[in-house]
């Protein structure tokens, strides 16, 4: 009972501070769509960003994951395992960092920002410091060190919005005075974006330092390391393919799309998919709790029950998710500047996408459980053959649009072959009339709200229907599957 109530008390910390960060960072888009100039400009961020999404897989190349298989394994010392995976990160890390910085005009220039050459290499310096502290947060987690571990998290995330307020904000409203005119540029604009990054990671960084240095008189082990490589190295595939369905819209679409206006476009669906990212915060909460029950329960022949209740009641509440934020989207979109609305259609689309992949992350316990994971490298790799192509062929003439779509293909296709294809190693018993039904509910709701946003110009009007249609929703839900008399404290009032 104390194990469990440990490990609830560490989900709660470790899931707490990843979705408040996640949050926090997330309320960074409004600052740098009022403040930044131009849409290009956030479409710099947006294609810088996706870039060190994919270089931080790289860069770690599974050894994370390698350091607990083998901390875990009692062959070698774990001190010993720290010690050798640490050296070998900051190794890699280094040379990445210095090739970034020596090499950073001809990354510029293949990367179509010629003149801005620090960017590559603030950015090469951040990704390098990433890559390295994995090791030290991996450890922290093996120690069980999980407030230490969230409050490194946290700080990395008030630093980074402290920074960004003061270059981005604070700054130009007093530029005229001696002690910041003498180093302050406001024309520099998006660059402190970067600058900020690089501050943050640089003082998260120190204060790992302490965890670092426990790898004191561990030493390095050639033979451990090969073991390590010859291991965690075949996780690398997985880990680019699966990155790469996040992120290649975003990285390949400035030299897919014709017109002069790339940066910009790219601007306005980066700004509009972050929008979105309400859906993607309720999905990784559940991951974080569904995960270890997931684990815990998988010798229970009864559990399969569970997995189908846990999969019904997120597909629910998604939907909820989705009619709201569809119908509330005229006041969302306040949360980024008006120069950016034109790219609000994407978002319904993109909240698609996140239904669909977590739906997919539901399943894909299935081939965890069998211990059939090379099917996730199956699907992952059709993923990305599925996104890139539908985006060579599509972005061109339909510019962003074309690369919310291939996202949502992509999640839809692999969702289906997880399921049909797990069904045949895993009975779950979904309940696929319920499903159906909400789904069914869903998209007639959504095609009332529509059908009434063409007859009726008004905002409120709008509004106030999407309101009525989401009582509907939840009468329905009330009434079938979450009964209000269930709720604690407050349910005893409904029986």
């Amino acid at each position: 009972m104390s194990e469990m109530k440990s490990l609830a008390k560490e989900t709660a910390i470790y899931g707490i501070s990843s979705i408040l960060g996640k949050f926090l960072n997330w309320m960074l888009v409004p600052l740098y769509t009022y403040v930044l100039k131009q849409s290009a400009d956030y479409g710099i961020v947006t294609n810088l960003y996706a870039w060190t999404a994919l270089l931080l897989v790289i860069l770690t190349y599974g050894m994370e994951t390698g350091f607990f298989r083998f901390a875990n394994d009692g062959e070698y010392p774990a001190k010993k395992v720290y010690s050798t995976t640490l050296l070998c990160l900051l190794s890699t890390s280094l040379l990445f960092a210095v090739c970034c910085v020596f090499f950073s005009q001809g990354m510029a220039n293949l990367l179509g920002y010629p003149e801005h050459k620090e960017f590559i290499a603030m950015l090469g310096v951040v990704v390098a410091m990433d890559a390295f502290s994995c090791i030290p947060f991996s450890y922290l987690r093996y120690k069980k060190k999980a407030l230490h571990f969230a409050l490194y998290k946290l700080l990395f995330v008030g630093l980074n919005i402290f920074f960004n307020l003061l270059f981005l904000v604070i700054c130009p409203k007093i530029q005229e005075w001696e002690i910041i005119r003498c180093w302050y540029d406001a024309d520099y604009g998006v660059g402190y974006v970067f600058v900020a990054n690089i501050l943050a990671t640089g003082i998260q960084t120190l204060c790992l330092l302490p965890t670092i240095l426990e790898a004191r008189g561990g030493g390095f082990d050639f033979s451990l390391l090969r073991k390590m490589l010859r291991y965690s190295l075949p996780l690398l595939i997985l880990g680019i393919a699966g990155i790469m369905n996040q992120t290649l819209d975003r990285i390949i679409f400035p030299w897919l799309y014709n017109g002069p206006d790339a940066q910009e476009q790219l601007g306005i669906y980066g700004a509009c998919f972050k929008v979105a990212m309400v859906m993607m915060m309720f999905t990784q909460a559940f991951r974080y709790a569904y995960e270890p029950y997931v684990f815990s329960k998988h010798k229970d022949k009864k559990s399969v029950g569970a997995y189908a209740d846990a999969m019904k009641y997120y597909i629910i509440f998604s939907y909820l998710i989705l009619i709201g934020m569809i119908v509330y989207l005229d006041l969302l979109k306040y949360i980024i500047a008006p120069n950016y609305w034109a790219g609000l259609r994407v978002v319904p689309i993109v909240l698609w996408t996140y239904i669909f992949q977590g739906v997919y992350f539901n399943l894909s316990f299935w081939y965890k459980l069998t211990d059939k994971t090379q099917y996730g490298a199956y699907f992952s790799l059709l993923g990305v053959f599925i996104t890139a192509a539908l985006q060579v062929w599509l972005v061109p003439k339909y510019s962003y649009m074309a690369s919310a779509g291939a996202n949502t293909v992509c999640y839809f296709v692999i969702m289906l072959l997880s399921y049909f294809i797990g069904s045949k190693h895993l009975k779950v018993p979904y309940d696929l009339k319920a499903i159906g039904g909400y789904t069914l509910l869903t998209i007639g709701l959504l095609a009332i709200f529509y059908g009434c946003k063409m007859i009726i110009s008004q905002v409120w009007l709008h509004m106030l229907i999407g309101t009525i249609l989401i009582i509907v929703y939840c009468v329905v839900l009330t009434k079938k599957d979450f009964p209000l008399s269930s709720l604690p404290y407050v349910g005893k009032f409904f029986r």
